[in-house]
């Protein structure tokens, strides 16, 4: 167990991970998951592992789970509102959802936005030259 004081872990990003069924056993965590919940949330339901989320969190992930469609909702963790996305993991060939992918976003993280480009560097990146 980590210490929860500070939530996530100063600079270490946006939480994410992957679960498997409905217990929702982690089996994938980014460095920001590990940094905030440990490296012994792998392998653990998320429910006996990430104690900081409210229930509301975990809510998300059932429904996502058993309405095989993507969610998000406002969260709040330590007095800070989060957003939190979660999308079903789908079987290959039969098209079944065995499991969720989900995001952590702090309401003051802002999306990140390039400054527009100039003409010639954005034709730099075409895959193939325009049609006359």
């Amino acid at each position: 167990m980590t210490d929860m004081t500070v939530w996530p872990k100063p600079g270490t990003g946006r939480p994410a991970g992957m679960c498997l069924g409905p217990g929702h056993l982690v089996v994938y965590g980014n460095p920001a998951l590990i940094a905030t919940f440990g490296r012994s949330c792998i392998g653990m339901p998320a429910r006996e592992t990430m104690l900081s989320l409210p229930p509301e969190a975990f809510d998300l992930l059932d429904s996502v789970l058993a309405g095989d469609r993507p969610l998000a909702r406002w969260i709040v963790v330590d007095g800070e509102d989060w957003r939190m996305t979660a999308t079903p993991r789908r079987e290959f060939e039969p098209g079944d959802p065995y499991g969720v992918s989900f995001h952590l976003r702090r309401r003051s993280d802002l999306p990140l936005i390039r400054d527009e480009r100039p003409a010639p560097e954005a034709r730099r990146e075409w895959l193939s030259p325009p049609s006359p």
